[in-house]
């Protein structure tokens, strides 16, 4: 299941304190992966991944979605962005500046939009 979620070169005996957040978040999918039915909330499970380890982790999203589970990620990482199902931007910024909703709809509907924040960036 490590190796599933592009964890295969951890060590026995490592200590939790030297993984990145986006591996601690793997490693608690990994333990998740037999579920069917189940519905996952990641937050930035690309962060401080290699491109490489970013598309095996699309790959096992994919295969999640497809076992008919529900997966929810907050992202910025335009290449996940792209393969959504579904976008829903928030902002116009961070923090208190960020309590609208922006957009909702799908990546190419977001491409026929107004949309200022994100549009121009998935080209």
């Amino acid at each position: 299941m490590l190796v599933e979620v592009g964890l295969g070169y951890l060590r026995l005996n490592q200590s939790l304190t030297t993984l990145s957040g986006g591996e601690l978040q793997r490693l608690k999918l990994a333990n998740q992966l037999h579920k069917k039915g189940a519905f996952y909330l990641l937050d930035e499970p690309t962060d401080g991944l290699h491109l490489k380890d970013i598309e095996q982790l699309l790959e096992l999203f994919n295969r999640l979605v497809n076992q008919g589970n529900t997966l929810v990620l907050l992202e910025h990482h335009m290449s996940v962005i792209k393969r959504a199902d579904w976008l829903i931007e928030i902002g116009p910024e961070g923090g208190s500046h960020g309590e609208q909703v922006m957009f909702t709809g799908t990546p190419q509907q977001l491409l026929a939009s107004d949309d200022q924040i994100t549009k121009p960036y998935m080209s």
